[in-house]
């Protein structure tokens, strides 16, 4: 085979890419409704939900499988059809508009790579299938390759590549296309966990640089996390909560997304409200010797008019404090379950009066199965959580 000529960069002159409008994204009572043979509902994949996602925003759908997270994407794409409501890009309704004329590019799980052309030719082959000159062509490969560090890969052929350089070069094939809106599709499923942290900050980077409005569907919460400007966690077909990071963490409207976001995830106790001598305690659904609370501030304040009514009672990890003093004023008697040293720190699943709780200690020593500890809870940060209907309770 011949060597490729050197590939040189042209001019900023040279691209005949038009300046793009601006990307948002806006969905409106979006659905999507599985029909059998007979044209009968099967399935509700997407029960009517409402989204918008500004301009130059990553936006993160997260959820477990099953949730219509991918058929949501995959409606954006104009690969599914929708069943009712409105998808806005840029201000254009696009319900009837095919896949290739609405401005959007997307990154699989699969790489989908033609393991016959090489590195080159593959971020190409859309540009060539769109006709575009030799020139432009040349240079949009090379901004993308260099983007993404591939300039020295360009001869190679995907057999040839690690699983990160075959999804870097999925990534430099939807940049090539300069598009409004670029859709992740769980695109780091297949790699293994370091690739998928490099991964991670590589997409951030290009976020960062590119500032282009961005989708991405993803099952892992730790994903979403650490890439989103905001999320958007959805369950059995409808949204459930849309916030940035933080405050999604600290503030979940409802026990799906407090038991989902977070690792380890927030410890959910069922119980009740009890109004005692000394005040409203939280009092778990585990019997004789049961988990008791004493409540203070703001949860006492949400807990008025809740007496001998069903409540979980959610605290986060790095709220739990081991102390050494089991007769101190508010300390809770445990027992260890299982300890995982991370490092930095311990994860403690612990066994108090019935109920588990999930903590984090310095890791300054082992713990042992078995073992019989104290924690003090910071209910200042804790939550309450009505039972039947699932939402957070909040003071108005």
């Amino acid at each position: 085979m011949t060597a490729r000529t050197p590939i040189q960069p042209l001019s900023s002159a040279a691209s005949d890419s038009p300046a793009l409008a601006e990307a948002f994204v806006r969905l409106r009572n979006l659905s999507k409704t599985y029909m059998d043979e007979r044209g009968r509902p099967v399935f509700h994949a997407v029960k009517g939900i409402n989204l918008e996602i500004q301009d130059g925003e990553l936006l993160v759908l997260v959820g477990p499988s099953g949730c219509g997270k991918s058929t949501t994407l995959r409606m954006i794409a104009g690969l599914e059809k929708i069943s009712g409501g409105t998808i806005e890009i840029g201000g254009q309704i696009v319900n009837q508009v095919e896949p290739k004329d609405r401005g959007i590019a997307m990154v699989f799980q699969n790489y989908a790579l033609y393991p016959h052309m090489t590195v080159f030719d593959n971020l190409a082959f859309g540009l060539k299938l769109a006709k575009k000159e030799k020139p432009f062509i040349r240079q949009a490969v090379l901004r993308a390759a260099t983007t993404l560090g591939l300039e020295a890969l360009l001869d190679r052929k995907p057999q040839a590549l690690s699983g990160g350089q075959r999804q870097r070069v999925a990534l430099g094939r939807a940049l090539v296309r300069n598009p409004k809106v670029f859709l992740f599709d769980e695109p780091l499923s297949n790699l293994d966990a370091q690739m998928r942290v490099q991964m991670r900050a590589e997409i951030a980077r290009l976020h960062a640089s590119l500032k282009t409005t961005m989708i991405y569907v993803t099952h892992d919460q730790v994903e979403a996390m650490t890439m989103g400007d905001r999320i958007c966690v959805m369950r059995e077909g409808v949204v459930l909560q849309v916030a940035d990071p933080l405050t999604l963490y600290r503030q979940p409207q409802n026990l799906f997304v407090a038991g989902f976001i977070g690792s380890p995830p927030m410890s959910l106790l069922p119980g009740r409200i009890e109004s005692r001598d000394s005040g409203l305690v939280f009092v778990g659904d585990s019997g004789s010797g049961a988990l008791t609370l004493a409540l203070s501030g703001r949860l006492e304040r949400l807990a008025r008019g809740r007496v001998g009514g069903k409540i979980v009672f959610g605290v986060r990890p790095e709220h739990l404090r081991v102390t050494g003093e089991n007769s101190s004023p508010g300390a809770v008697g445990c027992v260890v379950e299982i300890a995982e040293p991370m490092g930095p720190e311990t994860i403690l699943y612990l066994k108090a009066g019935g109920s588990s709780l999930v903590g984090r200690a310095p890791c300054e020593q082992l713990y042992k199965k078995g073992e019989k500890l104290a924690i003090h809870i910071n209910i200042d940060k804790a939550h309450l959580f009505d039972a039947e209907s699932e939402n957070v309770l909040a003071e108005t």
